[in-house]
């Protein structure tokens, strides 16, 4: 159950979609100088070499943030995105070497009135990421479960959060269990901008999970996915998306500008690309 490092992904298209579209939540909170909290129940190491054996080991990154590491004329949230990621490369001359984990994106943003409170149950990741962090007052690190510290942590003194729940999906029933903590989160904390990553790998089962989420009288549910291949018992994962709760003004034309960059970029002739609103207002 926590085998998965993601240190083997670090950067690849799911990545590129995920990180890309935090920023904009991120952004979107700055407008107000209230307070916000952001919460990761699956936070990882904080960051990632990409010259380490578990990236060059599948080299998913070169099919991901490499492909946009030169590009000029972005979107604007592949512009952002490329531009963080830049930031954590300013050492290495231009080199695409380090890739941020989202937290380490979400410092980035980090004004001193806001906080992160971080959850990681992979041992190893967990020390990493506690000393990424360490002595950084704004930041909680928990070694602990994601989804149950969700439901504690909610509703934030502040009343303004990000929401990203990024699990491994290793266990069948994570994405049951996924769906029905989303629910109890929100019934607590309405107001959050919750962003689920999810992954298809077979799809009956990721569309159980959002058939939950879309048929539970939550409003505002948007669907942002990525698919480079058809859906396939034989390619592994073959998408990538964000179902997002409460998603910030104009969330859904910054994705579609986004994807249709990205598409015949990273994705192949048989993939496709969605926005829809799922469930409206």
């Amino acid at each position: 159950m926590l085998s998965y490092r993601h240190g083997y992904h670090a950067g690849n298209y799911a990545d590129v979609l995920k990180h890309s579209m935090l920023i904009q939540a991120l952004k979107a909170m700055q407008k107000k100088a209230k307070p916000y909290v952001y919460i990761d129940t699956h936070a990882g190491a904080g960051a990632y070499s990409l010259t380490d054996e578990y990236s060059q080991k599948t080299g998913e990154y070169l099919d991901g943030v490499a492909k946009l590491w030169q590009h000029e004329n972005l979107p604007v949230a592949l512009a952002d995105y490329v531009e963080a990621v830049h930031h954590f490369n300013a050492e290495y001359d231009g080199e695409l070497r380090v890739y941020p984990g989202s937290p380490a994106f979400v410092d980035v943003e980090l004004r001193p009135q806001d906080r992160m409170v971080l959850h990681e149950l992979h041992s190893t990741d967990h020390e990493l990421l506690e000393s990424y962090f360490i002595q950084d007052k704004q930041v909680k690190v928990l070694n602990s479960d994601g989804l149950q510290g969700l439901i504690a942590a909610v509703p934030p003194l502040e009343r303004r959060g990000v929401i990203l729940i990024d699990p491994s999906y290793e266990i069948k029933t994570d994405y049951i269990d996924v769906a029905e903590t989303l629910i109890k989160a929100h019934k607590r904390f309405a107001t959050g901008i919750f962003m689920l990553w999810y992954p298809v790998v077979k799809r009956e089962q990721t569309e159980a999970m959002l058939t939950l989420l879309k048929n539970s009288g939550i409003k505002k549910q948007l669907r942002i996915e990525q698919a480079i291949h058809a859906d396939s018992d034989e390619f592994g994962m073959t998408a990538a998306g964000l179902w997002v709760i409460n998603p910030p003004w104009q969330m859904d034309v910054l994705a579609k500008e986004a994807l249709d960059y990205l598409a015949p970029l990273l994705g192949h002739a048989d993939g496709h690309t969605t926005v829809t609103w799922e469930v409206g207002e």
